[in-house]
């Protein structure tokens, strides 16, 4: 997430737009039909609108989604760093449809020995090298990484028929399962956990210099795809880059670890006295009371202490959540813990940090509290955030990684504490994103896989809003100003916006970027922040705890505004084009008495209204033809009353011709500095050009002297090439003179 239309000297009562234009077109030979008109509406690209999914962008009255429930039990083993689950699983078909078997997504084997992602990567001129993560640095040979799965059973305990086909496994069911019908099974595994530091991956376990470990486990279970009208199963391999579509369910889970360990995960802890001290829950029933401060639950000194110890007991914790798409955790032992709550509307959520003592004094003086204010800003412009917590654990430096309810970030100062604006303001942005991907896409569910820019730009738009809110000076930018260097790129590194998230040039801005500038611009510029929040937040309401597709969000944010916007999506998401508009001419505009062939056909067009007038004015861009003399002896002729209605209309006109050079059409931001120094500005919107993809004429009227015209004076609208946007231009400095005449 402005109009200017300026009619013409009414003298002449036609608009010198018109005039130009017209002239142009006989100038210019006329091309044959073709379909480049940018204007025309997306119905040949979106979906068909149907019962499940309407015209109008909302959920249909037979919209259906299939829910699955989860209940494990996981043995984290620290010393081999090894995680052994059993889960039950209960699949509840709600669609209308017979399902001869389940998908499910084992997203561990994009790392196992016989992974094809290594395959896939293109590494130097040759190609055959072989990732460092997948292979042991000592031995020579691979890792043993991915799932074993050590059984897959009915409830009742017989063997389950499945088939596992690198990062997906399709369970074999024994007869088709009928629309509301349920089927439970059980799944027993185990996998060796990666080195996040050094494997890479999303979650892992990083080492410390002391020998002390912190897991972050995401990613870590076998569960189910997603089955919708859209496409069927959504069973696309992991490549290990674009993420996840996942289904809704309750998860109820018990995590046994060693029993000096903090733990938090997605979910309500259901046993603190069992797994918290007296001290420890005193603290905590502190925190959620605590609206303005974090409370530290765990302090340093604490985790200090409990860092130089190795329990051998263990410890069972054991959580429940409601209506989640995933699950994930974290645990060590040195963990510092604080928390505070958050009113969200009148209910109060908590906003909580676990971070060793590397992480200080950034992480205490900001993490909970960045938390807080994400919360506090996302709901307000999408919905009241609906979990009872939000959780924002420290991990190695680059980790940025989200869960429901639960997130890993990066952040840590050098040896003595000190840290840089960049590592701060890099954190703090971090943990917004993080945090607000609860919102998009573990609340409002789209497909990751699939359309990535769904959850990442929009995530990141709104993480923008966030950011100035947290701290407006820190994280001063122009999000349309810094996407223009990418925009700009050869066409070559470029790949639409709606590309699936695995075969795109440019990840990142691709996917955050330029959907986050885009939609910034749709707020700023094009709609206005209050067309454009109504509409954003009626999507984010409209699909909460379901799966939203690209055209729900474009019919939705069309249909809750009253704006048609299809020539928006269209550009900015389905081309590489890029914007570039300028200033091609500027003619000032002279009154003669001299009529040309231009003004006889008005005087011919408009015959009363000349008479009225009692003589003839007229109009020239050519001030050699213009005689002033004889202008000023006819006004002076003129009674009073005539007089008086002339001496109030401007006394300069400027005719402007406008060029696109660039491919997408954008609103025209036009200032004018007059000769006092007064600015005044002006903004056609984007249908300005519907007749003319290249170029377009304006006439703009004054009392004053017009000595400045710039386009786009706040580099508002991703405008790739400002060096034609200023009138006078400015001189070519002698460097670039230099530079063009070597290129030449």
């Amino acid at each position: 997430m402005k109009k200017l239309f300026y009619v013409f000297f009414s003298l002449f009562l036609i608009t010198g737009s018109t005039y130009a234009q017209e002239t142009e077109k006989e100038k210019t030979p006329q091309k044959g039909h073709i379909d480049e008109n940018k204007f025309r509406q997306l119905k040949d690209v979106l979906a068909t609108p149907n019962d499940q999914r309407t015209a109008s962008g909302a959920p249909g009255h037979q919209y259906t989604q299939q829910k699955v429930d989860y209940v494990m039990n996981l043995r984290l083993d620290e010393a081999n760093d090894k995680l052994y689950g059993d889960e039950t699983i209960t699949y509840h078909n709600n669609s209308k449809d017979h399902l001869e078997y389940l998908w499910l997504q084992l997203d561990q084997n994009m790392r196992a020995p016989n992974s094809q992602t290594p395959l896939a990567q293109s590494k130097g001129a040759s190609g055959w090298q072989t990732p460092a993560q997948f292979v042991d640095d000592n031995m020579g040979k691979k890792k043993d990484f991915g799932f074993k799965i050590e059984a897959v059973k009915y409830e009742d305990g017989r063997d389950l028929s499945h088939t596992i086909n690198r990062t997906m496994m399709r369970v074999n069911l024994p007869e088709p399962l009928a629309p509301g019908s349920t089927f439970t099974f059980k799944i027993k595994w185990n996998y060796l956990i990666n080195n996040v530091v050094d494997d890479g991956g999303r979650s892992g376990v990083e080492y410390f210099k002391d020998g002390n470990k912190a897991f972050i486990i995401a990613q870590f279970f076998p569960r189910l795809c997603v089955y919708n009208n859209v496409e069927g199963w959504q069973n696309m391999q992991f490549w290990g880059r674009s993420e996840f579509a996942l289904e809704f369910g309750d998860y109820d889970v018990k995590l046994t670890v060693p029993a000096d360990h903090i733990l938090e995960a997605t979910g309500e802890l259901q046993n603190e006295k069992e797994v918290l001290s007296k001290e420890q829950r005193k603290r905590l029933e502190k925190a959620r009371k605590s609206y303005k401060d974090p409370v530290v639950i765990v302090t340093q000194k604490e985790a200090e202490a409990n860092e130089k110890k190795r329990s051998s007991k263990t410890k069972t914790w054991h959580f429940k959540a409601k209506n989640v798409r995933d699950y994930a955790f974290a645990t060590s032992r040195k963990y510092i813990w604080d928390a505070m709550a958050v009113d969200i509307n009148g209910k109060s959520v908590m906003a909580v940090s676990l971070y060793p003592k590397e992480g200080n004094p950034l992480w205490e003086e900001h993490s909970t509290r960045t938390v807080a204010n994400t919360l506090e800003e996302y709901s307000k412009l999408t919905f009241d955030y609906p979990y009872p917590k939000a959780v924002s654990v420290n991990a190695n430096d680059g980790m940025g990684m989200e869960y429901p309810m639960i997130c890993f970030n990066f952040g840590r100062p050098d040896a003595d504490g000190t840290y840089s604006d960049r590592l701060k303001s890099g954190m703090i942005g971090v943990i917004i994103h993080e945090v607000g991907h609860n919102f998009f896409p573990m609340i409002v569910n789209s497909d990751e896989r699939q359309w990535t820019w769904m959850d990442e730009g929009l995530n990141s738009f709104v993480q923008i809003l966030a950011e100035f809110d947290y701290d407006a000076k820190l994280f001063a930018q122009n999000p349309t100003k810094n996407i223009t260097r990418y925009m700009s790129f050869d066409q070559s590194n470029l790949s639409p916006i709606m590309s699936q998230g695995d075969y795109v040039q440019n990840f990142g801005p691709n996917a955050y970027t330029k959907p986050a500038a885009g939609l910034y611009m749709l707020r700023k510029t094009i709609m206005g922040p209050e067309l454009f929040d109504h509409a954003f937040r009626t999507y984010s309401k409209r699909w909460m705890f379901k799966h939203p597709t690209p055209a729900d969000f474009f019919r939705t944010m069309e249909d809750a505004s009253g704006m048609d916007l299809d020539w928006f999506w269209r550009g900015w998401f389905y081309t590489t084009d890029n914007c570039d508009i300028g200033i091609k001419e500027v003619k000032p505009i002279y009154l003669t008495d001299k009529p040309n062939e231009r003004t006889k056909q008005l005087q011919a067009q408009y015959p009363g209204y000349f008479a009225r007038l009692g003589k003839l004015v007229f109009l020239t861009t050519n001030k050699e033809d213009a005689n002033p003399a004889d202008v000023e002896a006819y006004i002076n002729d003129l009674p009073a009353d005539k007089k008086a209605n002339l001496e109030k209309l401007p006394k300069f006109m400027y005719q402007v011709e406008f060029e696109k050079p660039g491919g997408l059409v954008m609103p025209i931001i036009v200032e004018l500095t007059y000769a006092d120094g007064t600015k005044k500005r002006e903004v056609f919107p984007a249908q300005i050009w519907n007749k003319d993809d290249n170029k377009v004429f304006r006439v703009f009227t004054s009392t004053k002297e017009i000595k400045k015209i710039t386009v786009d004076p706040d580099e508002e609208t991703a405008d790739v090439d400002m060096s034609n946007n200023a009138w006078p231009k400015k001189e070519e400095s002698k460097f670039n003179k230099f530079k063009n005449k070597m290129k030449d």
